[in-house]
């Protein structure tokens, strides 16, 4: 499973490392949504929704999904600029069907659904799918879906409103609080590339980043099979502190390779032994059921769902549910006449943080 980046004929100096304050916010918000991704940042995203006006909660969880299960692809910029504000301006300038479209990939389900031309926008067999995908996760997809194909211009506004009020209420501060921690980092980052290469800069990224054999292409070991092209744009590569764990990537056709990365932590742990490893992911030794622990890991899911992900049988995906359930790494929840499967986290992080970032990632 892995995302392949070609960058054949790609010079150098096309990959880029910058920090971008509009992706870091989205990784905050992100553990606001998800704070069981995020165990060290636990007492930080307490404190934040314990300050944050009522009005302005209410917000973050309408659109929660933008950033929940997977990020929208316009919050992750490609151009990273010094100020949240310039990279705010540049989103405004993205056309309506291209914002739109980014939109209902995360609001329509947390595996990347593939919207194509014609848009949902213009085309009311389009819109009414996209509509059916958004009522299947929920009804504030299903109501923000709505408001987004109604009226997106009133959607966008109210969004770059939200995030504006989130600068002020806790980005800013916390910006600060990271600023040398991701200056040091990009300084390793270009240093290792003007002076070993691609290769080594890449490597000091993450284990799950490589440069392959021929040196033709970037391996970035993700949840699915995908392949995009960055020859014509670059790619670029942008470090977060609230990330961690996750390895982010916009591959989208039509949008130029982003990779957001975790810094490393401060105070880096002991190495695991590899016969701990070894013994630790022998109960996920079957594919599959490691495919639907990192499926699970983005959000609740039914068998059905999970089943059309990967395309495979209900009765297969059943079977292995009740091995991940026996293990007590999933918790089942009945909604209606759907069972939703969620992703044991506490279980799971005492089986060990490496174990436990790969999933997430």
């Amino acid at each position: 499973m892995t995302l392949r980046i070609d960058i054949r004929g790609l010079p150098s100096e096309r990959l880029r490392f910058a920090a971008s304050p509009l992706a870091e916010l989205t990784a905050m918000l992100h553990v606001l949504a998800e704070p069981g991704h995020h165990p060290q940042l636990a007492g930080w995203a307490g404190d934040v929704w314990a300050g944050l006006r009522p009005e302005l909660a209410e917000r973050l969880r309408e659109a929660e999904f933008l950033w929940r299960s997977s990020q929208a692809d316009f919050l992750i910029p490609a151009r990273p600029r010094p100020t949240l504000a310039e990279e705010l301006d540049d989103v405004d300038k993205i056309a309506d069907e291209t914002y739109v479209t980014a939109a209902l990939v995360t609001t329509c389900g947390s595996n990347r659904v593939h919207f194509g031309t014609p848009s949902p926008l213009t085309d009311p067999t389009a819109r009414e799918r996209a509509l059916d995908l958004a009522q299947a996760r929920g009804a504030l997809q299903e109501a923000f879906a709505e408001r987004l194909l109604a009226d997106p211009a009133a959607v966008r506004t109210r969004l770059r409103d939200t995030l504006e009020q989130c600068a002020e209420a806790f980005f800013h501060t916390a910006w600060a609080g990271i600023a040398v921690q991701l200056a040091t980092d990009l300084r390793l980052k270009n240093d290792l590339l003007t002076r070993q290469g691609i290769g080594p800069a890449l490597a000091s990224v993450s284990g799950a980043v490589t440069l392959a054999p021929d040196g033709d292409c970037i391996i970035v070991d993700k949840l699915q099979d995908k392949a995009t092209t960055a020859q014509d744009t670059g790619v670029t590569f942008i470090p977060s502190v609230f990330g961690r764990p996750h390895l982010v990537a916009v591959h989208t056709p039509g949008w130029q390779p982003v990779v957001q990365y975790p810094v490393a932590e401060p105070t880096p742990t002991e190495p695991i032994p590899l016969e701990t490893v070894s013994l630790r992911l022998e109960a996920f030794s079957h594919p599959v059921r490691l495919r639907l622990l990192r499926t699970l890991a983005r959000g609740p899911h039914t068998t059905s769902e999970l089943a059309h992900a990967w395309e495979l049988s209900r009765p297969e995906v059943s079977r292995h549910l009740a091995v991940l359930r026996r293990a007590d790494l999933l918790t089942a929840e009945r909604q209606g006449r759907y069972v939703r499967y969620t992703l044991n986290l506490h279980a799971l992080t005492t089986l060990g943080t490496d174990l436990l970032a790969a999933v997430l990632r």
